[in-house]
């Protein structure tokens, strides 16, 4: 007996729905974060995002904001 091949993304939408069905929505979503790589560098960008900052700088900076909350 020959298998059918379905294409990975027909595979991929079933899974997908079966994990929905069985586990719901939140929980199908955590599942599947753990597989994703994410992108970009991390350490590349955090190093541009707070070049020349200081903790005390990044420090003033939460505080202000959250009393601007308020």
């Amino acid at each position: 007996m020959i298998a059918e091949v379905k294409p990975l993304a027909e595979i991929t939408q079933d899974a997908v729905r079966i994990l929905y069905r069985e586990l719901g929505v939140v929980d199908t979503v955590r599942f599947l974060m753990q597989f994703t790589k994410g992108y970009g560098n991390y350490t590349e960008e955090r190093d541009e995002l707070f070049a020349g900052q200081t903790l005390e700088t990044l420090m003033a900076a939460l505080k202000e904001r959250r009393s601007v909350a308020q």
